[in-house]
C-alpha cells in the first residue's frame, strides 16, 4: 500500500489544514455537545470556543453544529469529521506514550488468538526467543482484536478475513475448515440441503461463514433460532462431539476426530478448498503502522512472516 501523503504547500497549493487549535476545540465541542461545557474542559471563555469553531466553519466552507438551545448537534459533515480528528488525537496520544516509554523498556506485548497460540505458536517461540534472547517478550490471548492502545498490545495475530483497513495486516495462514458432526447426526445428512434443518453451531466473530459455505453447498442459507453461536474454536470442538450440532472445524482438530471416528465429514474433506479466498478465514499479524518503527516490534514481525505456518508440527520445518 502506497504511504499516506499529507497536504503540503507543494503538493496542494489550494488546501491548507485548519489551525490545530481550532480541530482540539472542536473535538471538545462535538463531545460535550456544548460550547460551554467545551469552554470549561478547555479553561476558556464561551466566546473563545465560538470564535475558533467559526474560525473553523469559514475556513472549511460549511457548517458544523445545530444550536438547539443550549446544546448544540454536530452536522453529518461534523460527525465525519469527527471521527477522523479522534483518529488522529489517538495516534498523538500513542505517539507521546510510546516515545516517553522507548528507551525504558525493551518489551514486545503480544496479543494472539488462542487457537493459534496453542496449534500454532507455542511449539515455535522458542525460535524467536533464540534470535532476541534478551527481549522482554509478553503474550497474551484474546478471541476478538484488542484495543492497541488502551490493552498496551504491540502487535496481534488474530483470526478473520483481514477486514481491518485501518491497521497493518499480513495472511499468515489460511483456517480451512471442515463440514463435521457425531455419526449419528451424520447418519441424517445425505445431501447439503439437508443441512437447513439441523442446528448449526455458528462462530462469533463471523456471521457470514456458514451462510457463504451454505451457498457454495448450492443451498439457500436460512437464520434458525435453534444455532448456538460460539465463541472460540475449542468450544466448537467440544460443542460438535457433544453432538449439539453440526460444526465447523479447523482441520488440525477435524483430522484428529475423524481418525479416531468420534466425528465425520459427510460432505467431505475438500469443501471449503474451492471456495473464494475472500471467504475463507485465516490468522492475520495486525498492528498499527507506526509499530513497525520499532526494532524489537519489527525483529518480532519479521520472524513470524518468515515461518511457515502451513506445517503443523514445527519439527518438520
Amino acid at each position: 500500500m502506497a504511504p499516506a501523503r499529507y497536504p503540503t504547500a507543494m503538493s496542494h497549493r489550494s488546501f491548507r489544514l485548519p489551525p490545530l487549535n481550532a480541530l482540539r476545540v472542536f473535538h471538545a465541542v462535538v463531545r460535550r455537545k456544548s460550547f460551554r461545557a467545551a469552554a470549561d474542559e478547555l479553561l476558556v471563555s464561551p466566546q473563545a470556543v465560538s470564535h475558533q469553531i467559526k474560525l473553523l466553519e469559514d475556513t472549511l466552507g460549511i457548517t458544523l453544529f445545530e444550536r438547539k438551545g443550549r446544546v448544540v448537534e454536530p452536522t453529518e459533515q461534523a460527525i465525519l469529521l469527527a471521527h477522523y480528528i479522534q483518529a488522529g488525537f489517538d495516534e498523538f496520544e500513542e505517539g507521546v506514550r510510546r516515545v516517553s516509554k522507548v528507551g525504558a523498556r525493551n518489551r514486545i506485548n503480544v496479543n494472539v488468538s488462542p487457537y493459534f497460540a496453542t496449534r500454532y505458536l507455542l511449539d515455535r517461540i522458542a525460535r524467536f526467543r533464540e534470535t532476541m534472547p534478551d527481549v522482554d517478550l509478553r503474550l497474551t490471548t484474546m478471541v476478538e482484536l484488542p484495543d492497541f492502545a488502551a490493552a498496551d498490545v504491540d502487535v496481534a495475530i488474530q483470526w478473520g478475513f483481514g477486514t481491518w483497513s485501518r491497521y497493518d495486516q499480513v495472511l499468515l495462514v489460511r483456517d480451512l475448515k471442515i463440514i463435521c458432526c457425531t455419526p449419528e447426526l451424520g447418519a441424517r445428512l445425505k445431501e447439503p440441503g439437508d443441512l437447513v434443518g439441523e442446528t448449526l453451531l455458528q462462530p462469533v466473530l463471523s456471521e457470514e461463514l456458514w451462510p457463504n459455505v451454505l451457498r457454495h453447498l448450492g443451498v439457500e442459507p436460512r437464520l434458525s433460532h435453534s444455532d448456538i453461536r460460539i465463541q472460540d474454536a475449542a468450544t466448537m470442538r467440544r460443542a460438535t462431539l457433544a453432538g449439539l450440532g453440526v460444526g465447523l472445524l479447523s482441520e488440525i482438530d477435524a483430522e484428529e476426530d475423524l481418525k479416531s471416528g468420534k466425528l465425520v465429514a459427510p460432505f467431505g474433506m475438500d469443501v471449503m478448498h474451492s471456495m473464494a479466498e475472500q471467504e475463507i478465514p485465516g490468522f492475520y499479524l495486525v498492528l498499527p503502522k507506526a509499530h513497525r518503527r520499532m526494532k524489537p516490534i519489527a525483529a518480532f514481525c519479521s520472524w513470524v512472516e518468515k515461518e511457515n505456518w502451513l506445517v503443523s508440527d514445527p519439527a518438520e520445518h
